[in-house]
């Protein structure tokens, strides 16, 4: 099978640099990154966390100065080299990182080619853009996965780099650091992190309704969906559907802990083995 071809382009004024390592994780399972451009103005000190991240996973920063102030030219120069790109014809998909709508018709016009599209941002980004990719992974999920591997290696969760995921909160912190040192007498603990960036676990149950309907569009004469056929209509149907999300590594982990919904392995042709799903007989509808 040949290994999809993928462009990864990132809006660093709206990314996290601390989540780079498990983004490339994330990206590989889709294909080979050929291309990695970080855009931003990087002669701002704002910008200053991306150094060891652009280095260690050797993405390429393409550097776009600000015309005027509240415009972000970041946008722009992105747009412009996914096109030419995207008429290159050399790629089987592309990876766009940010946390802007601004990229929506982007992504859609990108689509529109045949190409696939996948998306990584923040859980406050606008769903008209998470609706225009083929997949979209929110990066507070990457997160989760880094701590689990930590805690798997080590015994405790391995603590993500701090950085700045946008301008305004680099801004708040070069303000902080320029004020004067207070007395030591007022010295106060580090503020904990905004729990608007903590990864949000929804329960399993939560993903009924969207799994009876996947289920349902993939039941074969006999009442039951094959599991891939069910994962793929998942994606048509909700770009951002991560089992991660609830709580499970896999979607068969999700499928079974849904009450509704019977999971069965069966031995298929060619000597390999398959997942079937199909409705519980007596279950309500969701």
């Amino acid at each position: 099978m040949r290994t999809h071809q993928l462009a990864v382009l990132i809006d660093a004024d709206n990314s996290d640099p601390g989540r780079v390592e498990g983004l490339v994780t994330e990206i590989a399972k889709y294909g080979r990154a050929s291309v990695k451009r970080a855009y931003g103005n990087w002669t701002s000190p704002q910008l200053g966390g991306w150094k060891k991240a652009l280095l260690t996973h050797s993405i390429q920063p393409v550097q776009q100065f600000s015309y005027t102030t509240g415009k972000n030219a970041t946008d722009s120069a992105m747009i412009i080299d996914a096109m030419d790109l995207l008429y290159s014809g050399r790629f089987d998909g592309f990876c766009i990182v940010s946390s802007d709508s601004d990229f929506t018709r982007l992504a859609a016009r990108i689509r529109e080619q045949g190409l696939l599209v996948y998306g990584f941002g923040e859980r406050k980004t606008p769903q008209p853009f998470v609706a225009a990719c083929d997949r979209f992974v929110y990066t507070e999920i990457l997160d989760a996965d880094a701590d689990e591997e930590g805690a798997d290696a080590g015994g405790a969760a391995l603590e993500r780099p701090a950085s700045a995921p946008t301008k305004k909160a680099a801004r708040k912190r070069a303000a902080k650091n320029a004020a004067p040192v207070a007395a030591p007498a007022t010295v106060t603990a580090p503020v904990p992190a905004e729990p608007a960036t903590a990864p949000v676990k929804k329960k399993p149950k939560a993903a009924a309704g969207l799994l009876r309907r996947a289920v349902d569009a993939a039941v074969d004469d006999e009442g039951w969906a094959h599991l891939g056929a069910v994962g793929n209509l998942l994606g048509r149907l909700a770009p951002e559907f991560d089992p991660r999300d609830y709580g499970c590594r896999k979607l068969k982990d999700l499928v079974a802990c849904q009450a509704g919904l019977e999971v069965e392995e069966r031995a298929v042709q060619g000597g390999g083995r398959a997942v079937f799903v199909r409705v519980r007989a007596g279950s309500s509808t969701q």
